[in-house]
């Protein structure tokens, strides 16, 4: 194929041809400057509004408009009682408010490796993790894709453990038909700018369980806002946040959801043939992301892997391959392609875990036995280490409005990098 962009050939997407995500037309316009002349700008109409329909969308009873992804799964975790001390098993490899969340209430993230292929929790090395202290599994569904969920509950089911889903980039990821969000006892999503669902920022926090809804609840309004028992007055009640967002906000989440179905569609299609592509390509060098049969992938992300036991270079150093890799992205984004990194390293690396220091003198690690089976040290995550340095990640160019057209141009560009995947040479693009 022709000479590389980053050797001075020309790119294969110019510059401007790829749309922004997410598409605003007027349906946008006219809902945020409707809550924008609201006299209630806070916990009003549009939030109700969103709520309900959110509720309908992910097929579940409770919901609750929080200001971010992170901020819906710290409800999850109050809702499920768990406090000072206690266990949390999740996934070593996350963004980090998948466990800083654990953190926030005062309880431990205890980590397991992940699958090779799917990147997701290892069901395997779950019950090896389980405690005396360990009350539930926060599941990711990374990348869009729905952790393998039976194993998950029969697990949760013996040890009477709670189920929270990290469904942050998950909107309508499907397991055996069923939605993300209603595969456990509770779960937080994220409307950020790069989901796709999206309010510029936001979340959301659902659940079928009243009472994990009430408990939530609890950190909501500064804890300021729970009666009591006695009176319908609001005293001080509860250590608690501001968890809360605003009608102009609910407004553009609300228009986004109305029109989600269109750009789920779109997304999907794109992400189909981009994979066609790829798969019938065969490039020397390419892992490509998998979709288990009992699952439907959302496509949040496409993160596409150097193969380097096919290139030869298994005997290369850690840094060598990351580097390496790092070339290879670099390549990418000179054809015009938006890609990069998504995690540097694995949550246990990572200081705000490794250091076990989250609120001075040790804790919540030194509450007594709330240490327990967790090393945090990188070789006992070898699947989630090598992902962190042998993935690149395509984020947004396979969204609406960018259709299938796109799709392939997307796939040209990474079929011309892998094709010339022997000229890489980090030592002239790493500079």
């Amino acid at each position: 194929m022709s000479t590389l962009a980053i050797y001075g050939g020309e790119p294969t997407i110019k510059p401007g041809e790829i749309k922004n995500w997410p598409p605003v037309d007027k349906t946008d316009e006219d809902l945020i400057l409707a809550a924008l002349h609201e006299p209630n700008q806070a916990r009003g109409k549009y939030t109700a509004l969103l709520e309900k329909e959110f509720n309908a969308f992910a097929k579940t009873k409770y919901a609750y408009f929080t200001n971010c992804g992170g901020s819906a799964l710290h409800m999850c975790v109050a809702g499920c009682g768990i406090g000072a001390g206690d266990q949390v098993i999740t996934t070593a490899y996350t963004w980090p408010s998948s466990a800083s969340c654990i953190l926030h209430n005062m309880a431990v993230p205890v980590f397991v490796d992940i699958l090779p292929d799917t990147f997701l929790m290892d069901p395997s090395k779950i019950e090896a993790a389980i405690t005396p202290r360990t009350k539930a599994i926060l599941c990711v569904h990374l990348h869009g894709l729905c952790c393998d969920m039976d194993p998950i509950r029969e697990i949760a089911k013996k040890y009477n453990l709670k189920i929270i889903e990290d469904a942050c980039q998950a909107h309508n990821a499907l397991y055996k038909g069923q939605p993300a969000g209603t595969l456990g006892d509770c779960a937080g999503f994220s409307f950020n700018q790069n989901k796709c669902m999206t309010s510029g920022e936001g979340g959301i926090f659902v659940t079928n369980d009243e009472e994990i809804y009430r408990k939530g609840l609890t950190l909501t309004g500064f804890g300021d806002m729970q009666p009591t028992k006695d009176t319908d007055e609001y005293p001080a009640y509860a250590f608690g946040y501001k968890f809360a967002n605003n009608e102009i906000t609910a407004a553009y989440a609300l228009a986004q959801l109305r029109k989600f179905p269109w750009y789920y569609k779109q997304l999907i299609d794109n992400a189909r043939t981009l994979h066609a592509e790829l798969t019938a390509a065969n490039l020397k060098g390419l892992k490509l992301p998998v979709e288990p049969e009992n699952c439907t992938h959302n496509w949040y992300n496409y993160n596409i892997r150097v193969d380097f036991d096919a290139l030869g270079m298994a005997d290369k150093t850690t840094a060598e391959k990351s580097r390496f890799r790092h070339a290879v992205c670099k390549a990418l984004q000179a054809e015009g392609l938006p890609c990069g990194v998504w995690q540097h390293c694995i949550l246990p690396q990572m200081t705000i875990f490794r250091a076990k220091n989250a609120y001075g003198k040790g804790y919540p690690w030194t509450v007594p036995g709330a240490d327990a089976k967790t090393n945090y040290d990188v070789e006992n995550f070898p699947n989630a280490d090598k992902y962190c340095y042998s993935h690149i990640a395509l984020v947004m160019v396979l969204r609406a409005p960018n259709d299938t057209v796109m799709a392939s141009r997307v796939a040209q560009a990474i079929k011309k990098v892998f094709s010339n995947i022997d000229k890489i040479d980090p030592d002239k693009i790493m500079k």
